[in-house]
């Protein structure tokens, strides 16, 4: 198991890439559908109203589905492809994060800063770690990823300062339970789109907190 990386949890729902073919939890893919106006439209809370048409969390398939016309081939009709719509997925999925990582902080299940983050990870209480992908090496080596838990940098300073009130942050650390498990499936989503965790797509991460 790797930095971020899950196991599958064979009691999750699950859907079928339209450009891989595989079968897999629908957490690690993103749900689109076309509107009525021909348009296609993430939907990344899974919501809105049509038949789903399901891409793996991943920048380069998301783009190759726009590419080579494999949305318009799943609804069997023309569609309409945003300009950039990895991009548009990826604005989408970070604002979600910074969004859910907010909700947690404001529960009074995470903290910030390098001291408190490394005190909840030498007591036992961090169920996940956050750094900052333009943070420093040598500093976010000095933490660990938490027993059990999950360790996610796919955020940059100033996402993950806006997560918790400030201007920037780099280390941040949620406790389990609450919201944390919707930011582990949002943060696996968003690296996947952002090519960090090396590269591992959602797909590999759906197991709850």
């Amino acid at each position: 198991m790797t930095r971020g990386g899950r196991d599958k949890d064979r009691q999750e729902p699950e859907r079928r890439c339209i450009v891989t073919g595989d079968v897999q939890p629908k957490a690690g893919l993103v749900r689109f559908v076309v509107g009525p106006d021909g348009a296609l439209y993430p939907d990344l809370a899974e919501k809105l109203p049509g038949r789903g048409i399901w891409v793996t969390a991943d920048r380069d398939l998301i783009a190759k589905a726009a590419a080579k016309g494999l949305f318009a081939r799943a609804a069997k009709a023309p569609v309409q492809i945003p300009e950039d719509l990895p991009g548009m997925v990826e604005r989408g999925l970070a604002q979600r994060v910074v969004e859910l990582v907010s909700l947690v902080r404001k529960s009074g299940r995470a903290v910030v800063g390098f001291e408190k983050v490394k005190g909840w990870l030498a007591e036992g209480r961090a169920r996940v770690l956050l750094q900052a992908s333009d943070g420093s090496d040598r500093g976010k080596g000095k933490l660990w990823t938490p027993e059990g838990g999950r360790w996610f940098g796919c955020l940059t300073s100033a996402e993950l300062g806006l997560a918790f009130g400030r201007d920037h942050a780099i280390h941040g650390a949620l406790a389990a339970g609450g919201l944390t498990p919707r930011v582990i499936s949002e943060a696996a989503r968003l690296a996947g789109l952002r090519k960090q965790d090396g590269g591992k797509t959602a797909g590999k991460d759906t197991k709850t907190a």
